[in-house]
């Protein structure tokens, strides 16, 4: 059964990201969605079916940045995909480059595309 069917049954309403969702699943598989948004196919599963009990807040913010973002204005990188933004966002510290420095202080301390709490430098 495609996704656009699972959340037309499960859903009485499908907002737009859930029909992105569901429509990234239909054009690759489940799990290359799961992994683009950053989150398990049994996760994806649960969303689709309408039955995810866990922060459905934060699924909601992970299908927008890596599917539905399109293009940022990067402080350090200058254009860039969204899907990349959140990828550089969830990168952990590398003191071994100047540029990854620089993106991980940006993420952190007031870039207008991050969905990360701020932190002193």
């Amino acid at each position: 059964m495609s996704a656009l069917l699972k959340i037309a049954s499960a859903w009485p309403t499908q907002p737009d990201w859930l029909v992105a969702l569901a429509e990234a699943c239909d054009e690759a598989t489940q799990a290359a969605a799961a992994r683009r948004i950053g989150y398990s196919g049994a996760t994806v599963s649960f969303v689709l079916n309408g039955r995810y009990t866990g922060d459905l807040k934060a699924v909601e913010a992970a299908v927008r940045d890596a599917l539905m973002r399109g293009t940022v204005d990067c402080p350090v990188l200058g254009e860039i995909l969204g899907e990349d933004c959140r990828k550089h966002q969830a990168a952990p510290f590398n003191a071994g480059n100047p540029q990854r420095i620089a993106t991980f202080r940006a993420c952190r301390n007031g870039c207008p595309h991050s969905r990360l709490p701020g932190e002193a430098s």
